[in-house]
């Protein structure tokens, strides 16, 4: 799964990493190492461009945008339900009615420094936190859904993170793991058109997996009341996941 993230980056370094445009009116949300369910993050979604009275063109842009983590289907009765919406399983995302109309097309990349998993210690009954990030410290996109739910200046826009059976060395610390996307399956995994799901969330490649950085880290994080860098610091002296050699 993944139930907790970081998003440090300003949104005008995304605005030109994902070549995307910002929404208007939304104030820009500060560096965030602690990221939790319900709070606002950002995303990138393909957003249809209409004329001065509210008519699609056809044509289209990547836009940056502030969502809430949580996804709430269009149909929900009450924004609560978003709570219970934070991953979506691969495997069933053109089944569960939650989350169909927007795997086929309301798709979103979900950027992110790295996210947090807990593993089994050897030597503890308490689980070491790692923080899984790429060795050279581009930025993660995970593949998302965006939804809106409401209506007028009471629409609330929110996402769901996409997830999938972990791979490599990352199934030592947990069995379930974001589908990450490398930047060449960006465009595709956007378009509108594209409506084949089960293409587009084909697994992360292998030698993607293999560049990301298992990195354990204070139990610090463990506390969402607790936020800054120094989550992110190694943790000096812990043990590999079980089963697993040395990460350092």
């Amino acid at each position: 799964m993944c139930g907790r993230y970081a998003a440090s980056r300003k949104p005008e370094d995304l605005v030109l990493e994902f070549e995307a445009v910002p929404a208007g009116g939304q104030p820009p949300l500060a560096a965030d190492y602690n990221v939790a369910p319900t709070k606002d993050v950002h995303v990138v979604r393909h957003a249809r461009e209409r004329d001065a009275e509210g008519v699609p063109t056809g044509e289209g842009h990547r836009e940056l945008r502030a969502v809430r983590w949580g996804l709430v289907p269009s149909w929900a009765k009450d924004a609560s339900v978003g709570n219970r919406m934070l991953n979506a399983r691969v495997e069933s995302l053109t089944e569960k009615p939650a989350f169909r109309s927007a795997a086929r097309s309301r798709r979103c990349l979900v950027p992110a420094d790295g996210w947090y998993e807990w593993a089994k210690r050897l030597d503890s009954p308490a689980k070491q936190p790692y923080f899984i990030t790429p060795e050279d410290g581009s930025v993660l996109a995970m593949a998302g859904l965006w939804e809106v739910w409401g209506k007028g200046e009471d629409r609330l826009y929110t996402c769901t993170v996409v997830t999938a059976p972990a791979t490599g060395s990352l199934a030592e610390i947990h069995d379930r793991m974001p589908l990450v996307l490398p930047k060449e399956r960006w465009a595709e995994w956007l378009d509108p058109a594209r409506a084949d799901v089960a293409e587009l969330a084909r697994p992360t490649p292998p030698e993607f997996v293999e560049r990301l950085e298992l990195r354990p880290v204070s139990p610090a994080v463990n506390s969402v009341r607790n936020n800054g860098p120094e989550l992110l610091a190694r943790a000096d002296g812990v043990d590999a996941p079980a089963d697993q050699p040395a990460l350092f």
